[in-house]
């Protein structure tokens, strides 16, 4: 919710929907949730109502005060394709994501199957917009794959996939028309393990197909002291776009 962030692979935060439902073991401890519930009945908190999903029209413009060119994580509270929210505001977001064409947004969701419908049909104009990026959860095999293959047909520009919280080993993943891979290991009191090995097996598929990868964090209980070193190093690549040129060394 503002343009600073402490997610290592974004740089500012907008949220013009709050709350959401979870859907799959990923979302189980789902940080968002912890930290707006702590604040329901908070008279006039942003999060007053806690995690309930609402539509919050009056941050739509928040982006276009951002001049200098950014990566803003969509909905880092919420997910832009939740049944809830009607593809009219999906397609207001969208206006804004066009009109800030100097920013590039991450747009990250649980509901493949909605995104989908929406950017190869009533919003396929979405999904030509090249400064933005769509991707899906894939926490383990039985529910994060699925959304992976719907991805790889889903109409965009930039597709990626965000394996966090990792939950297990994923085995062979098609990384057929994926552009980039975050992985990474849940945080808090009730963290599930990452293990090593599936790690390292991600980072090998991906360094063999040529897609860059992004290991966020070991997590744990204290996710800052177990850091996110990986091999002996730290892995930070991104797609490379034309919104990215000036990012580059």
């Amino acid at each position: 919710m503002s343009d600073r962030s402490a997610i290592e692979w974004t740089d500012a935060t907008w949220n013009p929907i709050r709350g959401c439902s979870k859907v799959s073991p990923g979302c189980a401890h789902c940080y968002a949730q912890t930290f707006a519930e702590r604040f329901r009945g908070v008279p006039g908190h942003p999060f007053e109502q806690g995690f309930d999903l609402r539509l919050v029209p009056e941050k739509l413009s928040q982006p276009l005060s951002w001049r200098r060119p950014r990566r803003i994580f969509v909905n880092s509270m919420s997910d832009l394709f939740h049944e809830d929210v009607p593809s009219d505001y999906i397609a207001s977001v969208g206006a804004v994501m066009h009109q800030a064409s100097w920013h590039t947004f991450q747009v990250l969701t649980k509901r493949h199957d909605r995104m989908k419908h929406l950017l190869a049909g009533e919003l396929r104009w979405m999904s030509d917009l090249v400064n933005v990026w769509y991707g899906v959860s894939v926490e383990n095999r039985a529910h994060g794959l699925g959304r992976l293959d719907t991805l790889r047909t889903t109409p965009a520009v930039v597709r990626f996939a965000s394996m966090e919280p990792l939950l297990e080993d994923l085995g062979h993943i098609d990384l057929t028309g994926i552009h980039w891979v975050i992985a990474g290991g849940e945080s808090g009191p009730h963290a599930r393990r990452l293990e090593e090995a599936w790690v390292v097996a991600i980072e090998r598929q991906c360094n063999r197909r040529g897609v860059p990868f992004f290991f966020k964090q070991w997590g744990g209980v204290h996710k800052h002291s177990t850091g996110r070193v990986l091999n002996g190093r730290t892995y930070d690549d991104f797609p490379v776009t034309p919104n990215d040129t000036d990012r580059l060394p």
